[in-house]
């Protein structure tokens, strides 16, 4: 473990130079101390865990706070370490980080699947989380879990990948984390849709390795090409994921006919600004002819409705083969893979089967209607150093004025601040309304006007028989829904 320390030391000093290393160190004795004796599923000790969440934020080029925090994320709730300790030796910010991982750890996926309820469950961990560094915290966590899957009993291992595929890696891609959606993504493959992971893994091997041929070819063709243009370029082969490979070879349109994926291994080329894109762009096509019917795809000029920007085109390669050839400057590259692009409205569409002309069309749409309550977050990633400004960029309050509950069965329910069990009940459904006798917050008996809270389980206690809501209910009711039942109601019988 301690070559592995090492290591985090080294990362963090690559990219902050002004960084607390006593303070990590400190960290990281705590944490041992915290975990003495505990074991993993996997038989290795306990703080290996929270070491390996560590490594993880620093690759992801975190603050100091956030770094501390993943080593002392469970120190409370698995270790032997009190709040207190933790505000004591490390300081209210990264007491917060802790206390908010925890909170957020106790979110299950439970109840429904369908896409309202694993949506709203999704946006549920930015409310409970106030601080956006406890979802990355927690997304370490989620993703070198998911590498340890295989020590867990089969039910957990399927549990936990579906967490994974339906709330986390969509979380990590509406936080614009392509890299780490499609890892999480291919981590939970095998545990949920094992004969399909077997049989794309092994029918994609050869189309795999052809590809790899064809771009080594091309990639060699090319740099020096551009080169003898004076442009100095970074040119890679970016294999396209299992898991994003087998829904598209089941699209309809696809079918299973890998010879119409050309983006099976795309070939990318980063270069220094964008009137390079275009240079290499020409010198591209002079080598390698565009395929006529697919064409170029200039989203620099004309960016995706999340922000992402990259000219795709599709050419004859070496023998004939089509092949995507992606360029965009580095700056561009970085955004797409780790910053907050918010990329989930046009992926998640575009997995559909929806096409790009109607994306284009609908890009307003999906900002307006499906990103607002990210835009806070888009400026997380400016500051890497313990600043005022990267403390500003990473606290927010993203649907502030919201909650979240669940019903018993783990349905979650989204309501205004201040909402009460009966502007839950008719939430739920209008009839309930008529048999509300009284209601229990997570198993407590609390009274009608109850001001309800994020990540509550709220009952309602039925009546035997059905009865008029009461006047007195519009006095503290904070819904539309319950209080235009109500008024409608009370004026009939009038």
């Amino acid at each position: 473990m301690e070559k592995e320390f090492q290591k985090l030391l080294k990362t963090i000093e690559s990219y902050n130079e002004k960084a607390d290393l006593i303070k990590i160190r400190k960290a990281w004795k705590f944490a041992k101390m915290a975990h003495t004796g505990q074991k993993r599923f996997t038989g290795d000790p306990f703080a290996s865990h929270v070491l390996a969440v560590a490594v993880i934020l620093s690759e992801w080029k975190l603050d100091m706070a956030s770094i501390v925090a993943g080593l002392l994320h469970d120190s409370v709730e698995d270790g032997g370490a009190k709040p207190e300790d933790i505000t004591g030796q490390f300081g209210a910010d990264v007491a917060r980080i802790v206390d908010g991982v925890t909170k957020v750890h106790k979110v299950k996926l439970k109840g429904k699947k369908d896409e309202d309820f694993v949506e709203n469950l999704r946006k549920m961990f930015l409310v409970m989380a106030k601080d956006l560094r406890v979802v990355l915290v927690r997304l370490a966590d989620r993703l070198h879990n998911m590498k340890t899957l295989y020590a867990l009993p089969k039910e957990k291992q399927i549990k936990k990948a579906h967490e994974t595929l339906e709330v986390f890696a969509p979380l990590a891609e509406r936080l614009g984390m392509g890299e780490v959606k499609a890892e999480l993504d291919d981590l939970a493959f095998p545990y949920i849709y094992p004969n399909e992971y077997e049989r794309v893994k092994n029918e994609s091997a050869i189309h795999y390795k052809k590809a790899e041929f064809y771009i080594r070819k091309m990639k060699k063709n090319l740099l020096k090409n551009l080169a003898k243009e004076g442009i100095k370029a970074k040119i890679s082969g970016r294999k396209k994921h299992l898991y994003s490979l087998w829904k598209k070879l089941e699209r309809t349109e696809i079918n299973w006919d890998f010879n119409k994926i050309y983006d099976i291994v795309a070939l990318r080329i980063l270069v220094n600004s964008t009137p390079f894109c275009y240079t290499a762009l020409g010198i591209t096509h002079s080598i390698y002819k565009p395929v006529p019917h697919l064409g170029v795809s200039d989203f620099i000029a004309q960016p995706k409705p999340n922000g992402y920007q990259s000219i795709h085109t599709k050419v004859f390669g070496p023998n004939g083969r089509i092949v995507e050839v992606q360029i965009r400057t580095k700056k561009m590259h970085k955004q797409a893979e780790y910053g907050i692009a918010a990329h989930w409205g046009y992926s998640e569409a575009k997995a559909k089967g929806v096409s790009d002309k109607i994306l284009g069309e609908k890009g307003v749409f999906i900002q307006q209607n499906k990103l607002s309550w990210v835009k806070q977050l888009a400026e997380w990633q400016k500051e890497i150093t313990d600043s005022e400004e990267f403390l500003k960029a990473v606290k927010f309050d993203a649907l502030k004025g919201r909650i979240f509950v669940f019903s018993p069965k783990g349905d979650v329910y989204e309501l205004p601040s201040s909402a009460t069990p009966v502007d839950f009940a008719y939430a739920v459904h209008t009839d309930l309304g008529k048999y509300i006798k009284g209601a229990k917050v997570d198993g407590k008996v609390v009274t009608l006007d109850f001001k309800l809270q994020s990540g509550s389980v709220v009952e309602i206690i039925k009546s035997k028989n059905p009865h008029p809501p009461y006047t007195k209910w519009l006095d503290f009711i904070v819904t539309q829904r319950a209080k235009s039942k109500i008024s409608k109601y009370l004026r009939k019988s009038e």
